[in-house]
């Protein structure tokens, strides 16, 4: 199978560049995989698909304050993506040349009004920083702290840093996609962030779960809807295009994730039931795919490196997906065409950049229904 099979031409001016203020005003294109009919609705009419009894799915992960921006002695500017870390030892993405050795110079209180643009193709993940607001004033109170790279591997490195994860979190900004190139300030980067999200982990935002507010998911429970988080830490993996010309070639990285005996059980009496089962965004797809056995969803945690494209069986009780526009030729795309199959998706998104729908992270949304449990 063929990468060029998922291409599409997607116009700059249908990336969304802010997100629809309320969230849950956006956009919501309506797709039925088992006859391809396409509808159109505002995402909080979500709630007209659903019955009393059915299960929401949402990934309660929280995008980590993760892009640091740093120099080298020689005043060489660096970028670096934290990707975890084991005490003072962190994984790191480094734009910028190191090598094992380089000491890495952080300013622990940058000054106001400092924004930082990731490179779409060079840089370390491609993704970008928030508009800065961390310093009480716009030079003074700064502090050196430095780090040093003790491991070099490819793109990755290793930095000894001698501060916690949060204090570097305090430094860093919210790691925003590359095709976001207006100016954001602190307060719309925060919309990255899902109002449901706990489980600090991740360096990019599961965008499907951007769209729903508080009062939302409080009609939905009021109406029986219920809601059950599971967790998947959005990993590196999110920002690497498909390189190999054979969709099969390509290989992820593998992503933490966690489910508990109560959202497990949660799911599986209502499958048992006949209730419908609505995964929000790949990465829930992802999590209840790697952890069911059977057509039931195991309580468990793991690393996954699932990769789902056309030609996969599914085997959770997953009936519906809700998903943002996605990328040509990327995995989230090859994931739906691999649930809704390729036509009717791409049918779907010709349709949807007709009617001038948003794409990708801060875009509008997409239902996927009709498909029942297959496995």
């Amino acid at each position: 199978m063929l990468i060029d099979e998922f291409d599409y031409p997607l116009p700059k001016n249908a990336i969304a560049q802010r997100p629809a203020v309320p969230r849950d005003r956006c956009k919501l294109l309506v797709l039925d995989s088992e006859d391809g009919s396409i509808k159109h609705h505002i995402f909080y009419e979500l709630s007209d698909y659903l019955m009393p009894g059915d299960v929401i799915v949402l990934n309660d992960t929280k995008v980590m304050h993760a892009r640091l921006h740093a120099r080298k002695e020689t005043g060489g500017k660096l970028e670096v993506l934290l990707l975890g870390n084991n005490g003072n030892l962190f994984n790191c993405l480094i734009k910028g040349k190191v090598r094992e050795g380089t000491k890495i110079i952080f300013e622990r209180y940058a000054g106001k009004n400092t924004e930082y643009e990731g490179n779409e193709n060079n840089g370390a993940d491609g993704s970008r920083g928030s508009k800065g607001n961390s310093g009480e004033d716009g030079g003074g109170g700064r502090a050196e702290v430095e780090g040093v790279v003790v491991e070099k591997e490819g793109g990755k490195c290793i930095v000894e840093i001698p501060l916690s994860m949060e204090e570097l979190e305090e430094m860093g900004e919210m790691p925003l996609p590359p095709y976001i190139r207006e100016e954001v300030d602190k307060e719309t980067a925060e919309m990255y962030q899902s109002v449901f999200a706990r489980e600090k982990g991740s360096v990019a935002a599961p965008t499907a779960g951007l769209h729903f507010t508080e009062e939302m998911i409080e009609e939905l429970k009021s109406k029986g809807v219920i809601i059950s988080y599971i967790t998947l830490h959005v990993g590196i993996g999110t920002f690497m295009p498909i390189r190999s010309r054979n969709v099969e070639e390509h290989r992820m990285e593998a992503e933490f994730y966690e489910i508990s005996e109560k959202v497990a059980e949660e799911i599986n009496r209502a499958s048992s039931r006949g209730a419908n089962i609505v995964a929000v965004g790949t990465t829930a797809v992802k999590t209840l795919e790697s952890s069911s056995s059977d057509g039931e969803v195991r309580a468990g945690s793991g690393w996954s490196d699932l990769f789902i494209y056309p030609g996969y069986e599914f085997d959770s009780p997953i009936t519906s997906i809700l998903t943002n526009f996605h990328l040509p030729k990327s995995t989230p795309l090859l994931l739906v065409s691999a649930y809704a199959g390729k036509d009717a998706v791409m049918k779907a998104y010709d349709e949807a950049l007709k009617r001038n729908y948003r794409f990708l992270s801060f875009g509008d949304a997409m239902l996927i229904i009709g498909r029942a449990h297959r496995g």
